[in-house]
């Protein structure tokens, strides 16, 4: 049984690095993904201020962590994309572009979010 844990504590471990190495390349090559976490910076200590319930503060910290995530998926599609190859191709271009629309809906609702917390 320690041996089951002791394996599944090294998986942890190994994740973690693979996890913080792919945030470190986030931050290194991706500029949308610096300015949302530039965005993400201000609006915690924001949020923590104007929510005044627990509820408020998590929807509006986790709408904004939302961003963070599908960001660094959007990130991860594109750079799949480019590693298949560098020709244009319809199916390509459209990966690209849900992609792209789908961190635009997580900032959509992070707005949304955030409008409607301060206005209550």
């Amino acid at each position: 049984m320690w041996d089951w844990i002791s394996r599944g504590f090294e998986h942890l471990i190994k994740a973690t690095g693979y996890s913080l190495a792919g945030l470190r390349a986030a931050v290194q090559d991706e500029e949308a993904f610096r300015q949302e976490l530039a965005v993400l910076v201000v609006a915690i200590p924001v949020a923590l201020w104007v929510g005044e319930t627990g509820v408020e503060r998590a929807l509006l910290i986790g709408s904004c962590l939302l961003v963070i995530v599908v960001e660094l998926v959007n990130s991860a599609i594109e750079a799949a994309v480019d590693r298949v190859g560098s020709e244009r191709h319809e199916l390509s271009g459209r990966a690209k572009d849900l992609g792209s629309a789908a961190v635009f809906c997580a900032i959509v609702l992070a707005v949304v979010v955030w409008i409607l917390v301060l206005l209550r």
